[in-house]
């Protein structure tokens, strides 16, 4: 059999995956990452409102609404977007704290218990970019950056809880090696990576720090790998569960991603350029953009960790041709 398309199936090892050891599945643990990883869904949409709307500024001031800790301020016009997202901010980093204590007292995985304090860190980075954001009257580098961070988040919020369900925990997956170059899990270290490259795009395009061209041309970079990437996991390991249906939902969201940055790109640029103020059509298209966005980078770290959990690199790939030599010798 030849070396490219070499494929062999056997238990998997420790050493080789993120394999869920020494814990048990908790029911109510997991239904609350579940929770947090909604919960912050709901942040990135309410953050894409106050974009949307130009209402960054609404409320002058941080950490403080008005020179108040806890009264809420009369909401009216864009403070109603501003200081709503800051409220659901606030929730986002409690569900977060509780989330990390949670793991760190019953799941016995130290990995697991580090990606909670690391969960925390982002959420406290991710307020502090928020804050500097109206401290400094919007940068478009700090305020590209803190979107980047939300997103940055809701990931680790997600796989936090995939990590957390029962078929994580309870599985005893089985390992199918990828000889193929470049390797599937290549392919979605670079799908993150360009949709990465998309997002600041974008942040900076909606927060006026750069022209809608680049956002646009590496739209067309995004759309080829990403279709390559789930081409070879549903052409190959469509037998796979665990890495099929992420493929096919990131070329579902793929697909629709394209379709709402063509309005969102109608809407504010073509039709949008000279309105006085955002009106709803250009909020409803960029706001829908910015969550299927969110959802689309998610589901592809997703289908990355799952790659690496079922079709990790063949071994033969990771052994220095040297070293194979010698032990062949």
């Amino acid at each position: 059999m030849k070396h490219g398309s070499r494929s062999s199936r056997q238990p998997l090892s420790g050493s080789t995956t993120l394999k869920a050891i020494e814990t048990t599945y908790n029911p109510r643990h997991h239904r609350f990452a579940v929770i947090l990883a909604c919960w912050t869904f709901l942040l990135i949409v309410a953050g894409a409102l106050v974009t949307s709307n130009d209402a960054g500024l609404s409320v002058p001031d941080w950490p403080t609404s008005f020179g108040s800790w806890y009264k809420i301020p009369k909401l009216v016009g864009g403070v109603k977007f501003e200081h709503t997202h800051r409220m659901i901010a606030q929730v986002a980093g409690l569900l977060t704290i509780i989330l990390a204590i949670w793991t760190w007292k019953v799941d016995k995985r130290r990995w697991m218990r580090i990606l909670g304090l690391v969960a925390v860190g982002t959420v406290v980075v991710q307020g502090v970019l928020g804050g500097l954001t109206v401290l400094f009257y919007l940068p478009p580098a700090v305020s590209s950056a803190h979107a980047a961070v939300a997103q940055t988040f809701f990931c680790i919020a997600v796989v936090m809880a995939m990590f957390t369900g029962r078929q994580w925990i309870e599985e005893h997956p089985c390992v199918e090696f990828d000889g193929r170059k470049p390797t599937l899990f290549t392919l979605t270290l670079l799908s993150i990576l360009v949709l990465y490259v998309q997002l600041l795009l974008g942040a900076m395009f909606r927060h006026h720090g750069m022209s809608w061209w680049p956002h646009v041309l590496n739209a067309v970079v995004v759309s080829f790998v990403l279709a390559w990437t789930a081409i070879r996991a549903l052409s190959i390991y469509s037998h796979i569960e665990a890495v099929r249906r992420p493929a096919i939902l990131m070329l579902s969201l793929l697909i629709t991603q394209l379709g709402l940055g063509f309005l969102a790109f109608q809407t504010r640029v073509e039709w949008g350029k000279d309105a006085v103020q955002p009106e709803l059509p250009m909020v409803v298209s960029t706001v829908v953009h910015v969550a299927v966005g969110a959802l689309l980078l998610a589901t592809t770290v997703v289908l990355a960790i799952q790659v690496w959990r079922h079709v990790p690199v063949a071994f033969e790939e990771r052994v220095p041709q040297a070293q194979r030599d010698a032990s062949v010798a």
